[in-house]
């Protein structure tokens, strides 16, 4: 069931009182099979709504028009919250969840707060990229946040050994089919990557929260200098047609194709974070891609042809002969 519909059926059950399914379902614009369920599911979870039966009858949230929700519980409060806040940042969802809030109990208006915080889908990615795995961490990442706990966070970049470090956890972002955790630092404010954790142990100590902390905006601006590192560099190349698609994939945005030339290959240009990382990543195309420059991307890849050969020309010689 939808997070923002669930909001939705129970503003209305308070405004109404008493409704029947095919009322919710005309409110919600669903199939009155669908309203039923979603009541039934309201009840299971928690939420002090009953069937009156018989004439007349239809579904009650407990206390009348007016309640409080005390038939939440905090877990459940912050799951709603949590699940609500993240699925859209619509002007009429974030609306819904100020409502819902005043519904709220006041010792768990906290909590609730919290979690409507606690985690976005970045607005800007427009991808439609697949859930990739997060890693067995996010479970315990989510609580700290939820929690307001620092975690002793064990991470690992490429090519890197994993580094231990304490954080204050203040936020999940949903980019590109990547999870990533907004967290204080020692060098301020940094994002990791869910999938890169190699241990996550809660502390008892409580985070550190910047005044004015606004998830998105923190995002945004960590955001635009990963862009920036991914953009750093550039190189140009001769691209065979048969490698296009393989260079897309390899790249994304960060390919630009060009025109095409008297060869019948394209002329490309492709970004990343360091010429280096650049002319390592085209050298596994070999001759399908002839880097024209700059200069020092073709030195470096020259480099790693006498590398290649010095480890393996004579294990071919032998095997030649």
């Amino acid at each position: 069931m939808r997070a923002d519909r669930l909001v939705a059926a129970l503003l209305f059950l308070q405004a109404r009182g008493l409704v029947t399914a095919a009322e919710l379902a005309a409110e919600l614009e669903v199939s009155e099979r669908t309203a039923r369920r979603d009541l039934e599911a309201l009840t299971a979870s928690g939420v002090p709504v009953y069937a009156q039966r018989g004439r007349g009858g239809g579904w009650r949230l407990v206390g009348g028009a007016r309640t409080d929700l005390t038939g939440l519980t905090s877990p459940e409060v912050q799951a709603l919250f949590l699940a609500a806040g993240s699925s859209g940042a619509s002007p009429e969802l974030r609306s819904a969840l100020r409502k819902l809030l005043r519904a709220v109990p006041e010792p768990l208006r906290p909590q609730a707060e919290a979690a409507s915080r606690a985690r976005i889908v970045d607005e800007l990615d427009r991808s439609g990229a697949a859930m990739t795995a997060v890693g067995p961490h996010r479970t315990v990442l989510e609580r700290a946040v939820l929690d307001g706990v620092r975690v002793r966070l064990g991470y690992a970049r490429p090519g890197d050994e994993p580094r231990e470090r304490v954080v204050d956890p203040l936020g999940l972002v949903l980019k590109a089919g990547h999870w990533y955790m907004v967290a204080g630092t020692a060098d301020g404010l940094r994002s990791f990557r869910l999938g890169r954790v190699t241990s996550a142990e809660p502390t008892e100590e409580p985070v550190h929260r910047p005044a004015g902390f606004d998830l998105a905006a923190a995002w945004r601006s960590l955001a635009a200098r990963l862009e920036d590192r991914l953009l750093a560099a550039t190189v140009t190349a001769h691209a065979d047609q048969d490698a296009l698609p393989v260079l897309q994939r390899l790249f994304g945005g960060r390919l630009s194709i060009g025109r095409l030339l008297a060869d019948g290959r394209r002329e490309i240009e492709a970004a990343g974070p360091s010429l280096e990382v650049l002319a390592a990543q085209l050298a596994g195309l070999g001759p399908q891609v002839e880097v024209v420059g700059p200069p020092r991307a073709r030195a470096h890849l020259a480099r790693l042809g006498e590398a290649l050969m010095a480890n393996y020309g004579t294990a071919r010689e032998a095997a030649v002969r």
